[in-house]
């Protein structure tokens, strides 16, 4: 078996980690990525090639040079705000972008991908902590283009032998522990960077969008999973479906949740300075709340975090924001 992977999406900050675990697996990860947001320098551990998801000749082209055996699938845009403003980009980059990937892996006789969802595809949960049967009921286009990838997945897996696993992750935070790597996005929009910047006075004060939810303290609540916890994730299922896994959904979080003003507290603990901030409205789209219950990969994938204590995730990001900061001076 090719212990090649095509890692589309590769040069964004899950899919480098995810690159790195790879690499550090013995697996050679070939970064597909148009780098519209992206970026070159994250791209470490393998070969880069250049082009849009939704180009089916740049993919195949791609396919027949590196002969990948399976697919790991992170290339999509992730703003919930901007997918309200611009479903149609959404669409068409994440699920239709998607379509024409699946099309090019079974045209290419691949019949393995793992594909990057998210819990948006919950909406607003009636129970906490969420499983993987909890109605999948999305209230922001974001949300409702992944679980449109999450069907055709289960649809073509049904009637074709490609096998997939939808790894449906919380929020996303901290930075590779060794440094080499982290979290670059422009715009940024992520609570923590923003967070940590404004404590180190990299940039302005941090806009919590709400504090009138239904919630103790009035803030959103998230479950954080550190990112090198969902790249050891992603090796895991790769390697449940070379040992011959079938098509399954899986919750990737911790399980315990934290509101934005806990997060602000454990990054002014770990900084020893206050973090700058104001309260704005809500932003369209978010749910109060969502919390994982992530058995079901523990289960499946022997899959447990390591890194994703608050203190461990603030931490990390922090180090490599001071370093980006340090660098550009």
């Amino acid at each position: 078996m090719s212990r090649t992977i095509l890692v589309t999406g590769g040069a964004g900050y899950i899919g480098s980690h995810t690159c790195k675990a790879l690499a550090r697996a013995g697996y050679t990860p070939v970064t597909y990525d148009s780098l519209t947001r992206g970026f070159r320098h994250a791209v470490r551990f393998g070969p880069l090639v250049v082009g849009d998801i939704g180009d089916r000749a740049a993919l195949d082209a791609a396919l027949i040079e590196h002969k990948p055996s399976a697919i790991l699938h992170f290339a999509a845009m992730a703003y919930v705000g901007e997918s309200v403003i611009d479903p149609l980009r959404y669409y068409r980059n994440n699920t239709a972008g998607a379509l024409v990937l699946i099309e090019a892996a079974l045209a290419a006789g691949i019949d393995k991908l793992v594909f990057s969802s998210t819990c948006a595809t919950y909406g607003v949960p009636n129970v906490l902590p969420i499983d993987e049967d909890t109605p999948q009921v999305p209230i922001n286009p974001y949300g409702r283009s992944k679980r449109m990838v999450e069907q055709m997945l289960q649809d073509v897996g049904a009637a074709t032998p490609l096998r997939s696993v939808a790894l449906r992750y919380f929020n996303a935070c901290g930075t590779d522990p060794e440094g080499e790597i982290g979290e670059n996005h422009d715009p940024e929009t992520h609570l923590l960077p923003l967070a940590i910047n404004a404590a180190l006075g990299l940039g302005p004060a941090l806009q919590v969008n709400g504090n009138d939810y239904p919630t103790p303290d009035g803030t959103c609540i998230r479950d954080y999973i550190h990112v090198a916890d969902l790249a050891d994730a992603h090796v895991r299922a790769l390697a449940y479906l070379e040992n011959g896994g079938t098509t399954t959904a899986l919750n990737l979080g911790t399980g315990a949740g934290f509101s934005i003003r806990e997060i602000l507290r454990a990054v002014e603990a770990v900084l020893g300075v206050p973090v700058p901030h104001q309260f704005g409205p809500r932003r369209p789209g978010d749910p109060p709340s969502l919390v994982a219950l992530a058995e079901k990969a523990r289960d499946v994938l022997g899959w447990q975090p390591k890194h994703s204590d608050i203190e461990t995730i603030v931490r990390t990001a922090a180090a490599w924001a001071q370093r980006q900061h340090n660098q550009g001076a």
